[in-house]
């Protein structure tokens, strides 16, 4: 082995000297691609609180509109004087009700001349100096924000115009909204967020502390209303504006500043984005860097003799970085078909699911069918009679007579047409929407459907039935469903009992409770009540495989209601569905949807 030459006093200091700017180098770009992704994840946070205050305001100043056509303004006229305060106790009434359910702070008619005529809170006096209702009275939509008071509450109010008959402007209503309630979605989140007005207020802020502190032009960072804050000290690294703040310990010490214009409410939008993140990640890739390279330094000082054996090794390395990238590139293809095979399977599954919910409306159907045989054969014979008779009479010339049949032949007709419609409408596939349901009448069909049934095997049927429609969320084909195998099931509980009983009942609450019970044995595992192919029928019975039950239950689950299944205190088995009111489930747009 041969001996190695002395080392020049130079190098070690050039090496070091390297090493720390190759550390630099390396902290800096790390800082730099730190500050992209920071500054991306900002923007989305800004623009995501811009998105909420835009949203948040526009729904009151849809309200002003909205209210501005409302008939219970439209007949209000300062100028009568007492007269008209019946008229304004209805329209206060009406505003104080509008204002609870949307928690705006306020909402106001003023007349023409700024002078309040009604307000939701009782207050009056005049706005005529309001920019906002100055606006207004030009004919267009004005908002106006500031302290409803010196050292009062912020407050954001839009006024629309009230056009008269003739088409020029005869009032405004005003809606004043708490800005206090508009912040409580997002303050305190992990970013500082400010949002300053025309004049360079902060007027809008997820920070307390920030509130009212003013933009000084031509300076960056902001100024308390009274006294000086420290300077903030900005500089531009890769585009990116950095600030190194000392406002507040809720606020970051260094921070980028990311901001964003909001023409729509007259703001500009700004974003504190803390930097230790980046700060840390530039350090630790850094220090990396430098300890590899030193640690590479000191192998090469040491083994320059090894550099075969080391690059040998380093061969290897790559042969093994390009076995577990194969691996890797193998198991994300696997992973692609399993993705694939799970999406098919779901899909199946759905389908699996409908045809399912076909099968026991067709089961139901079957075991139906002998008493609406029975149903429809009656009516028919009936008709048959009549009509013999009819005719008869006719002969006789007993016109009166043969028309009284004639009418009973149209009254069995339109009771047979019924039983059809009921059994198509039960038979076919629903496929729309889930909407307005008339509850009562979903029972009705379900029980007309099973009246057969029923009689034929001396079942009584007690249905406590509301005079008017109770609307519920759902889809009615496929409620009728879950009705039809109830009382069908309750039927089959007490066929080996001579005393059958089948009681209903709707109780109208928060939600719509259906109450299904039965004089039967009752229910032998209610835990298992629901599970599919779980029946305590006869083995090779052919009253059911236990899934008319398991089917209910995912069809109430579907419309967000509930089902179960217990045993009365007095015996017999009780099954209760409950559901959505429709109004609770209404569609935001006021569209009241089609029920199925």
């Amino acid at each position: 082995m041969s001996r190695s030459r002395p080392q020049s006093p130079a190098v070690i200091p050039l090496f070091l000297a390297a090493v720390a700017l190759l550390a630099a180098l390396a902290g800096q770009a790390g800082y730099r691609q730190a500050l992209d992704q920071l500054a991306l994840r900002g923007q989305s946070d800004l623009a995501l609180a811009a998105d909420s205050l835009t949203s948040q305001l526009q729904t009151y100043r849809e309200l002003a509109v909205l209210m501005a056509d409302h008939p219970v303004l439209a007949g209000l006229d300062p100028r009568r004087g007492p007269e008209a305060a019946p008229g304004r106790e209805a329209a206060r009434a009406v505003l104080r009700e509008v204002a609870d359910k949307t928690s705006a702070l306020d909402l106001a008619y003023v007349d023409a001349g700024g002078q309040i005529v009604v307000a939701a809170s009782g207050a009056t006096g005049s706005r005529a100096g309001a920019p906002d209702v100055r606006r207004a009275m030009q004919g267009a939509l004005g908002d106006a924000h500031g302290p409803g008071a010196p050292g009062g509450r912020r407050e954001w109010s839009f006024a629309a115009p009230v056009f008269g008959g003739d088409g020029g402007v005869r009032g405004a209503v005003i809606v004043t909204v708490d800005v206090d309630d508009l912040e409580e979605a997002w303050r305190g989140g992990r970013a500082p967020v400010y949002f300053v007005d025309a004049s360079g207020i902060v007027f809008v802020s997820n920070r307390s502390e920030l509130l009212f502190w003013r933009e000084t032009p031509g300076r960056p960072g902001l100024q308390p209303p009274q006294g000086e804050a420290p300077p903030v000290r900005a500089r531009h690294v890769g585009g990116r504006e950095v600030w190194r703040v000392e406002w507040s310990p809720y606020v970051p010490l260094h921070a980028l500043h990311l901001s964003q214009p909001m023409p729509v409410i007259g703001m500009t939008a700004s974003i504190l984005v803390d930097l230790a993140p980046a700060r840390r990640l530039a350090l630790t890739q850094a220090a990396a860097v430098a300890a590899i390279c030193l640690a590479f330094g000191m192998m090469l000082n040491l083994a320059t003799e090894r550099r075969r054996t080391l690059a040998l090794a380093n061969a290897k390395l790559e042969t093994r970085v390009a076995a577990r990238t194969r691996a890797l590139t193998q198991a994300n293809t696997r992973l692609r078909r399993e993705v694939a095979e799970r999406q098919e399977a779901e899909a199946a599954l759905k389908r699996a699911q409908a045809e399912l919910i076909e099968a026991g409306k067709l089961s139901a159907l079957g075991q139906m069918s002998a008493g609406i045989s029975h149903e429809l054969n009656q009516p028919l014979m009936a008709i048959r009679q009549f009509a013999e008779n009819g005719a008869a009479f006719l002969d006789r010339g007993r016109t009166e007579v043969a028309r009284d049949n004639f009418d009973k032949i149209s009254g069995l007709a339109q009771r047979a047409a019924r039983i059809i419609k009921n059994l198509r409408a039960f038979a076919r596939n629903e496929s729309e929407p889930m909407g307005k349901v008339d509850l009562v009448q979903v029972i009705d069909t379900a029980v007309e459907l099973t009246a057969g049934r029923l009689g034929r095997d001396g079942v009584r049927l007690g249905w406590d039935r509301p005079a008017g429609p109770v609307r519920a969320w759902g889809g009615e084909v496929r409620l009728v469903q879950v009705f039809v195998n109830l009382i069908t099931n309750a039927a089959d509980a007490m066929s080996e009992q001579e005393d059958r009983g089948i009681t209903i009942t709707l109780t109208e609450g928060e939600r719509l409770v259906v109450s299904v019970s039965d004089d039967g044995p009752g229910i032998a595992d209610p835990e298992r009540i629901f599970e599919p192919f779980y029946t305590t029928k006869e083995v090779g019975s052919d009253e059911g495989m236990g899934l008319g039950l398991s089917i209910s239950y995912g069809l109430v689950q579907s419309f967000g209601g509930h089902i179960r299944g217990v045993n009365g205190p007095g015996g017999g088995a009780v099954f209760t569905v409950e559901l959505d009111r429709w109004e609770t489930r209404r569609p935001q747009d006021g569209s009241e949807g089609q029920a199925a």
